[in-house]
């Protein structure tokens, strides 16, 4: 036995599982960060376990798309996850948004911006493409014409269609940049460049509806410098990307929805 914090005795045993039961635990478990542990009052996701109010977006689009894998695999219903996006996008049609844009973090009560850094207290275009892709994921999933699902993709087209991605060329340059402040402007002044986890946001940008950048700033901003690599590692050549490639979430993070 084992003792909780409340100097109970609890019992517990041993399963030896197979691969594919020690996935299915993991998947199951990790889904639970996303929906017992969704702020109350937004169902965003938070930052981390000590994260109180503090929400963040593109953790949150992929807390969305966890909920559309939580109904295939039947940790939820398909209503339940229904009541938590309208929790969510409702939310989100009402926060602090710079040009459609959404910053990092946000207060998952009151829906205002809380700086990810001194100059980053505006829109985050990168966080902000993470967030897209999973209410874009959510927008097709509930393709009924229930109206509770009808207005779901009604709130997520408002929400998509609502951002600017133009501005963020900075008076049309041939680059996105990163981030805008009201305040600071574009003082940051980081440049959209690959390899590295933006992809995403290219593609979402040339795609959009409203307000989007000409197809050839893939080319000539995304892939347009220091992208090919050409390096090994283990054995095994790397077309793209830095020493081994870069951080791991450079190859996740976009192709959650970029096939």
């Amino acid at each position: 036995g084992a003792f909780n914090e409340n100097n109970e005795t609890k019992n517990a045993r041993l399963v030896k599982f197979t691969d594919d039961e020690y996935l299915d635990m993991v998947q199951e478990y990790t889904f639970r960060y996303f929906w017992d542990f969704a702020h109350p009052s937004s169902g965003m996701s938070r930052e981390r376990n000590t994260s109180g109010n503090l929400v963040t977006t593109g953790g949150s689009g992929m807390g969305i798309m966890g909920l559309l894998t939580g109904i295939e695999r039947g940790y939820i219903t398909r209503k339940q996850a229904l009541e938590r996006l309208h929790k969510i996008v409702t939310f989100l049609a009402s926060c602090d948004r710079f040009k459609g844009v959404f910053p990092h973090w946000l207060n998952g009560d009151s829906g205002k911006v809380i700086p990810f850094s001194t100059r980053d207290d505006g829109g985050d275009l990168v966080e902000t493409s993470f967030l897209m892709q999973g209410l874009l994921a959510a927008r097709g999933y509930f393709d009924s014409e229930i109206e509770d699902e009808r207005q779901l993709r009604t709130k997520i087209t408002a929400l998509w269609e609502a951002v600017d991605w133009q501005w963020h060329r900075q008076q049309n340059q041939n680059v996105l940049y990163w981030h805008w402040s009201p305040v600071h402007q574009f003082a940051m002044n980081f440049q959209l460049r690959g390899w590295n986890e933006a992809l995403i946001t290219y593609i979402l940008a040339i795609a959009a509806p409203v307000n989007p950048i000409p197809a050839n700033l893939y080319h000539v901003g995304w892939a347009g410098s220091n992208y090919k690599s050409g390096l090994t590692s283990f054995g095994y050549r790397l077309d793209i990307g830095g020493f081994r490639g870069g951080p791991l979430f450079f190859a996740h993070y976009s192709f959650l929805g970029f096939d």
